[in-house]
């Protein structure tokens, strides 16, 4: 686990110039890898690659850059490679060198093996930047799902890229500006896959390799996906489910099993969710002895699950660290720390109680922890899904405002692509509605031949959702869309890594990942119990009161549940909406966001509050951003 950056610039030949453009970038980046630091500079080609190392792998033997044993090839690995020692044996019976016993050595082996099929062999989250010397050749790889972030910026100079947006901003080419669509895209909360809050920063897409090779001066980049979901166009029928019950439970076994492998002690995050519940319950027989549970409780009976986790906690003799937390952490400083952490906007304070949890992780000597997501995502566990499956129920009305619509809506590209309008965009169509009044005029004249939710479904590849059945078309579209830019970003790596914590999620282990795709949809959701196959993969495992147990959305307490919540949040807009700010950022219209925000908290329909709420935050962040980054405004202390 560790921060990789650097850049490629063929004009750039002298070494001090390239040390000094390379080093702030990875200073920005220490937080992802305090505890060493490597960097490999070509002076002929204009080349600086960059490494900031968190050692959780072969503590003594892992230093970066990565090489091969002729220096022709070298790069930088970020995240873990599970199966790394068989795969290193397997070389060494071939007579090919693997420098290293810690996982990312196994990379440029595979690479000189396999050319660029070599990502094929890799199996965990990782990001991977390698350059090909003989072939004058950069290659960026980013894991399946997206776990680990790379992003890039081209320019007719060269390239850039790093683990962060943060690090690509500290180059001298690519200096800080807010991208006006990507703001609307996030006061909608959907942002469109491979983009970033940042004019002309790019994110590369998860399961995606990009190849740049320098030929007569000039810069060629190709993109390719190298894997998918790809659910089938016609699942089976008639088969018995107990099948597909071992299937998973075999192979969850398998992905806890090798998410436990590290030469540091390994936790895990424990919600009241069967997810996270599952994977403790895994890693304590696998481990054959208690496993340290971190748990998040909050000042909410609506909102907390910590009752739950502390049953499975109980049962599987954890060692249980509670942390409380109430307004006083959820506001001020710790937001800001979150906001610029996450370089994007988020929806509710939930990325701000994480950046919490990996605080208090660090603080008891943990540097990994095995977490539940992509349960959902896999194996159909929200309730837009339940609703795309099984039609609209009444259900759930806890999550209406945040993650279902309380109507009907539809959208001509959507229906274009899908044949409907899948359930998980709706609410964020009906919040792009109440956005648009707020808008300065040049954001609304730009509205005029834009449309976000559209450029959204155009993003999706209609191969792979044609033909297939709704519940499969929901899961692949959130997947591509919110799995990525959301939940794995600021409600994962972004906030864990904030405090130099891994995270290692189980359920998006590949082989888990190919199996539940072949599932069919009434395994899935059996008789309108969502993850039912899970549930029963699970059932010697989890307490009673949780396997019976409907989905329960793990969310923050909005600020319109606490009149001490509310002040909080208007102490930070009068700090970040003054006048001055709104007219430098020029995204919304002053008298319009102050009379929503004034409005807003004499709401009292709790869907409307709810979705009130989500854009004061959009709002709130949005200035943030810009003065965090565009004013380069110095981050406060949090306590």
């Amino acid at each position: 686990m560790c921060g990789i950056a650097g850049f490629w610039n063929p004009k750039r030949t002298n070494e001090r110039d390239l040390r000094s453009v390379l080093d702030p970038m990875l200073d920005v980046l220490d937080h992802r890898g305090p505890d060493e630091r490597g960097s490999h500079i070509s002076v002929d080609r204009g080349l600086a690659i960059g490494h900031t190392r968190l050692s959780i792998v072969g503590l003594d033997c892992g230093h970066q850059p990565i090489a091969s044993s002729d220096r022709a090839i070298v790069g930088t690995v970020n995240g873990e490679l599970y199966g790394y020692k068989k795969i290193r044996a397997s070389l060494a019976c071939e007579s090919r060198s693997c420098d290293g016993k810690s996982d990312s050595a196994i990379a440029i082996p595979l690479y000189e093996k396999y050319g660029l099929d070599f990502v094929h062999h890799l199996r965990g989250e990782f990001a991977v930047v390698l350059f090909d010397g003989k072939r004058n050749r950069l290659i960026l790889v980013r894991d399946r799902f997206g776990i680990k972030p790379l992003y890039f910026a081209i320019n007719s100079d060269g390239v850039v890229w790093g683990s962060e947006v943060k690090a690509i901003l500290r180059h001298p080419d690519h200096p800080p500006r807010l991208c006006p669509k990507a703001a609307i895209h996030q006061m909608m909360q959907v942002m469109v896959p491979g983009s970033t809050a940042f004019q002309g920063v790019q994110a590369l897409l998860p399961g995606h390799m990009m190849v740049i090779d320098l030929e007569q001066n000039r810069f060629e980049s190709k993109t390719h996906r190298y894997w998918d979901l790809n659910f089938p166009v016609q699942h089976e029928t008639n088969v018995d489910p107990a099948e597909y019950v071992q299937g998973v439970q075999d192979r969850l076994i398998d992905a806890v099993a090798a998410r436990l492998e590290a030469d540091v002690p390994v936790g895990c995050y424990l919600s009241g969710g069967i997810d996270s519940c599952s994977i403790l319950g895994l890693a304590t027989h696998l481990q054959q002895s208690p496993v340290k549970a971190f748990t998040i409780a909050f000042d909410s009976d609506e909102y907390d699950e910590s009752n739950i986790a502390a049953l499975m906690a109980k049962r599987t003799g954890a060692e249980q660290e509670l942390l409380r937390l109430t307004e006083k952490e959820l506001y001020g400083p710790a937001f800001e720390r979150a906001t610029w952490h996450a370089e994007r906007t988020f929806y509710n304070t939930l990325a701000v109680a994480k950046w919490h949890m990996s605080r208090r992780v660090r603080a008891c000597n943990y540097k990994a922890v095995i977490t539940g997501e992509g349960s959902d995502e896999l194996f159909g566990g929200y309730a837009f899904f339940r609703r795309d499956y099984l039609g609209k129920e009444d259900r759930d009305q806890i999550l209406s405002g945040a993650t279902l619509s309380e109507k009907e809506l539809s959208h001509p590209a959507w229906e274009d692509l899908c044949g409907y309008t899948p359930s998980w965009i709706q609410p964020w169509m009906m919040t792009l509605e109440r956005v648009k009044p707020l808008l300065s005029q040049n954001m609304r004249d730009l509205l005029q031949e834009y449309d976000p939710v559209a450029a959204v479904a155009n993003a999706i590849d209609p191969e792979q959702v044609r033909g297939r059945n709704r519940l499969d078309i929901s899961q692949y579209t959130w997947s591509k869309t919110m799995l990525e830019g959301q939940i794995l970003t600021w409600g994962g790596d972004r906030m864990d890594m904030a405090n130099s914590m891994e995270a290692r999620p189980a359920f998006l282990d590949h082989h888990v990942a190919e199996y539940a795709v072949q599932i069919p949809p009434d395994v899935r959701i059996r008789d309108g119990v969502e993850k039912w196959v899970v549930r029963e993969a699970m059932v010697d495992i989890l307490p009673r009161e949780l396997y019976e147990r409907e989905k329960f959305a793990f969310m923050a307490p909005p600020a319109h549940t606490d009149p001490v919540k509310r002040q909080a949040v208007q102490e930070m807009l009068d700090h970040w909406l003054t006048d001055q700010r709104l007219a430098d950022a020029g995204l919304l219209e002053q008298q319009s966001i102050r009379d929503f925000v004034s409005d807003a908290w004499q709401e009292t329909d709790s869907t409307i509050a709810r979705r009130n709420d989500i854009i004061i935050n959009h709002a709130l962040q949005l200035h943030m951003l810009h003065g965090q980054y565009v004013e380069d405004l110095p981050l406060p202390a949090v306590d």
